[in-house]
């Protein structure tokens, strides 16, 4: 598929029975390890703040690349047997599509390629490469077969592509344009990401009769609850939370909650639930060209954490909710009920706290592997709007009636201790972690999206070279 959603060419693939492998005797390892959509975003920031150039390539029949370690036999092919030996079959020597290790295997083949090329693999995330030399250097993230590369001048980049166009089948597909359906937009002052083909996508299967829109992504005073009759369309239902899960989790934080809440009715959905899904839908449309900007400033990277505690009587767990920032705009974003029941609002927001403690050390670990990237490597500011759960992170004192968050109090103070992280107050109003956790007005809601860097895309346009404003004035 192009960038827009039109089609780019047909494929076609030999694909092996795999169904009939043994485990023990025809395979062992499956894992197939890809980067993170973070990663991803992160390294988009930082190009976006260095004034990087990205490009990206593709691996032409990637699996076919991988060297096996079993003893596999293959059926000859329909329409390609040989006459006179019908009777016979084929020993593979590489990989094919279908086997259950082939992802496994190619990821090992492409491991050793870099590492042999002189790049090093980063800790935080195995599918990330870098490589630092005297004349520039160059970061590279793998997605099976996609790749994004990122480098400090035009010459590093042609030679890496060099090198792997040596290895590999390659597809060079010069500036990057979009990458697991996310586009990338460069602009005169940075990137942005966004996904307004897909959302169109969405909303006509989906939506194509309705033509409304809210300002909102979920009603403040709707009180959703388990449908205790006969679920309402729940197959169509799932298809629709499933779109808007990957919508929400490559370039929508601000659908979050509200995503991470309706799809706790998947099993048994009502037409309340519906009702709120259809809501979600109108907003899409409203809020259509939404993208995240990443500009070159500011060059640091900074957290908000929030929790909602008991806001539902139906329900004892509170709600937790954090976003990290780098470039101006999101990076990392997270809703989700917490595991343990919070005796107090500074209970939950401990908690939340923690869970963002966690997301820092390491986004933070990420950048030190980052070529170039300052040493050492200041602390993760956490924005949190609570007094009692700084408070209590700083406190030294035990005390036994809280003893069931020890392990995360603990954990906190050490990461303050050890300068991974600090913890600093925000009022409320300027917690952008907010709507991560309830629903809000629709002032709230605009200025959260604008603190988190969504932003309209209408106003920019594409150019190769000199990219300017469709304005045309550069201070717009």
């Amino acid at each position: 598929m192009k960038q827009h959603g039109t089609i780019d060419k047909y494929k076609v693939r030999l694909v092996i029975k795999g169904y009939k492998q043994r485990e023990g005797l025809d395979y062992f390892d499956t894992y197939s390890p890809v980067t993170r959509i973070t990663s991803i975003r992160l390294v988009l920031a930082i190009a976006a703040i260095r004034n990087l150039e990205v490009h990206q390539m593709d691996v032409k029949t990637a699996f076919l690349n991988g060297n096996l370690e079993e003893e596999i036999y293959m059926e000859q092919p329909e329409g390609f047997v040989a006459i006179g030996q019908e009777k016979k079959v084929c020993k593979l020597v590489k990989s094919l599509y279908g086997l259950k290790q082939a992802p496994k295997q190619w990821h090992q083949r492409f491991d050793h390629v870099m590492l042999d090329a002189g790049f090093k693999i980063n800790e935080c995330d195995i599918c990330v490469y870098v490589k630092d030399t005297s004349n520039g250097y160059v970061i590279l993230c793998l997605y099976v077969d996609d790749m994004l590369i990122a480098g400090s001048d035009e010459k590093i980049i042609t030679s890496t592509k060099n090198m792997l166009k040596a290895r590999f089948d390659m597809k060079d597909m010069g500036f990057a344009d979009l990458i697991l359906g996310v586009k990338i937009t460069r602009t005169q002052n940075g990137l942005v990401l966004s996904q307004s083909h897909y959302v169109d996508k969405i909303l006509e299967k989906f939506n194509s009769n309705d033509s409304n829109v809210a300002r909102t992504p979920i009603d403040t005073s709707q009180h959703l609850a388990k449908n205790r009759g006969e679920p309402v369309n729940q197959l169509e239902y799932s298809r629709i939370i499933d779109s808007l899960m990957y919508l929400m989790s490559c370039t929508r934080p601000d659908l979050a909650y509200a995503v991470s809440k309706l799809s706790r009715y998947t099993s048994n959905p009502s037409s309340i639930h519906w009702n709120c899904v259809f809501r979600l839908l109108r907003y899409l449309r409203y809020t259509r060209e939404y993208g995240l900007h990443y500009n070159r400033y500011p060059a640091v990277i900074e957290g908000h954490c929030d929790a909602n505690w008991i806001s539902d009587t139906n329900d004892s767990r509170a709600t937790s909710g954090y976003v990290f920032t780098l470039g101006g705009a999101a990076i990392l974003w997270k809703s989700s009920k917490q595991t343990v029941i919070a005796r107090s609002t500074m209970e939950s927001e401990f908690i939340a706290l923690d869970k963002a403690g966690e997301e820092a050390e390491w986004l933070r670990q990420f950048v030190e592997d980052i070529p170039r990237w300052p040493k050492p490597t200041s602390a993760i500011c956490i924005h949190c709007d609570s007094q009692s759960a700084i408070g209590r992170a700083h406190s030294t004192m035990y005390n036994g009636k809280n003893r069931h968050i020890r392990r995360r109090h603990n954990t906190i103070r050490q990461l303050i201790s050890t300068g991974i992280i600090t913890v600093d107050y925000v009022k409320s109003k300027d917690n952008i972690a907010d709507p991560l956790t309830k629903g809000l007005s629709r002032e709230l809601v605009q200025k959260s999206s604008m603190g988190m860097g969504l932003k309209p895309l209408k106003h920019y346009s594409s150019y190769e070279g000199n990219l300017t404003q469709q304005t045309g004035d550069p201070t717009n």
